[in-house]
């Protein structure tokens, strides 16, 4: 790809990193800056993996430096959407162009009405460390092997399964929310980058310029407490995200 590419890559990594910390939907930046730059829908799919996997290791060390760590828990969820993960990947790898680009349309579909609801937002807790009892837990774990699977196959939009999953389900404060959803995505997408890479779904050079941007998108996203304008955000997203559907399932 071209060298001028890259610098507007890294700049749609930071705004994507910023979104996919406070919420989600910050992917689609991602994936959609290369689509117009004429990425492959399959390769876009699997880069934008190295991009996330920078933006999550850079936000998970961002919160333990702010006192904000859980270990065994996230782990323990990681390990269940990792799985999911694994099985969604394998599907990925194997869609061809088209079939991606009708995927993504009718997942950005989704995407759309999550957006316009309130069910892709987490409705804020009283703080705590902890959540709630052990058949939240178990409901928990057994949740975030589904919302792996979306993350391994496509990833798109899951920050609106994990956080209403984390905060109605499990009944954890929305700092802590963040704060595992980062760890458990920085987990299972290594995992599912592995998958992408050893069928060669990844275009290493636009990866890294994403990751540059996403990373410091992360580090900004940690520090900030509350989404500020997302009205206006969600209003472009949601133009930008129409128009690109009736293109991927109608203009292929």
């Amino acid at each position: 790809m071209d060298i001028w590419m890259l610098p507007l890559l890294a700049l749609a990594g930071v705004l994507a990193g910023w979104l996919n910390v406070l919420a989600g939907g910050g992917s689609m930046v991602s994936v959609l800056a290369m689509l117009f730059m004429g990425i492959p829908g399959p390769i876009a799919n699997g880069t934008f993996r190295v991009a996330i996997l920078a933006q999550n290791f850079t936000a998970v060390t961002s919160f333990r430096q702010r006192g904000f760590s859980d270990f065994r828990l996230s782990l323990s969820l990681a390990a269940a959407a990792s799985v999911g993960a694994v099985a969604g990947a394998m599907v990925g790898v194997q869609l061809s162009g088209l079939w991606f680009n009708r995927a993504l349309g009718l997942v950005m579909v989704g995407v759309l009405v999550l957006m316009a609801t309130d069910w892709g937002r987490a409705t804020p807790q009283p703080a705590k460390e902890t959540p709630g009892g052990p058949k939240n837990l178990v409901l928990g774990h057994i949740l975030m092997v589904g919302a792996g699977l979306w993350g391994g196959f496509i990833q798109i939009g899951v920050g609106f399964i994990f956080m209403p999953i984390l905060a109605r389900v499990m009944g954890i404060d929305l700092v802590r929310v963040n704060m595992h959803k980062v760890f458990i995505v920085m987990v299972y997408t290594s995992i599912a980058l592995l998958v992408f890479a050893s069928q060669g779904g990844v275009l290493w050079s636009a990866g890294l310029a994403l990751a540059f941007g996403h990373a410091i998108g992360a580090w900004l996203g940690v520090r900030s407490a509350v989404l500020k304008g997302d009205k206006l955000i969600r209003r472009v997203f949601m133009l930008m995200i129409s128009a690109l559907v009736v293109k991927l399932l109608f203009f292929p």
